[in-house]
């Protein structure tokens, strides 16, 4: 069955992304290079691709994705960019057809299919919340990423973080509280993930 999920998630994954990329490219108001490193540029697109090569991995070579906490801080990422788009994105506009599909696909679905992995076969007990400043080392390096290509290209994907209509103090600001919540999420997968784990321990040996 993990394999199965595995194949399953994997294909979604990377059908979403490869979906959105052609979206992108056909509807694109910049020229086809320019275009091409915008989709890369959303943490939205490079933490799917992220997911779709964990289940992809897990799939042909779990060995090299086994380590304790390589789940957690995968479903930790694509929750992140699932939550942010359910509560600040998704009012700021309004998909159709095959976009439709694809956005939900992107935002909603394979985050909560992610949830359900971690939830299943994640080796909770062995996660720890130490493990939380090396997960935040992904999406710190993404923002000075969009920071520094937007100081002179002038795109940045997001609205919390375009620094040519709210300034950098504020840009900086929504950054850190996005970096605080991402701590607080991690904090809760762990000692969630522990409780759960210590009590089907618990239920296992008085059966």
């Amino acid at each position: 069955m993990k394999k199965f999920l595995s194949v399953l998630f994997a294909l979604t994954g990377w059908f979403a992304v490869t979906a959105q990329f052609a979206l992108m490219i056909e509807n694109r108001s910049a020229p086809v290079a320019e275009t091409i490193i915008r989709f890369f540029s959303f943490f939205t697109i490079l933490t799917n691709i992220l997911v779709a090569v964990y289940f992809t991995l897990n799939t042909f070579n779990p060995a090299i994705v086994r380590k304790p906490g390589t789940l957690t801080a995968v479903t930790i990422y694509i929750f992140m960019a699932g939550a942010v788009y359910q509560v600040i994105l998704r009012a700021t506009w309004n998909p159709e057809g095959l976009q439709l599909i694809v956005d939900e696909l992107l935002h909603t679905v394979i985050p909560v299919l992610a949830i359900i992995f971690w939830a299943v076969y994640e080796d909770k007990k062995a996660v720890t919340l130490r493990q939380i400043p090396k997960w935040v080392i992904y999406p710190l390096a993404y923002l000075a990423f969009i920071l520094i290509r937007g100081s002179f290209s002038n795109f940045y994907p997001y609205p919390f973080v375009n620094v040519s209509e709210i300034g950098m103090t504020k840009t900086l600001l929504n950054s850190a509280v996005l970096v605080l919540v991402f701590f607080i999420i991690s904090a809760l997968f762990v000692i969630t993930g522990k409780y759960f784990s210590k009590k089907q321990q618990e239920e296992t040996a008085s059966s």
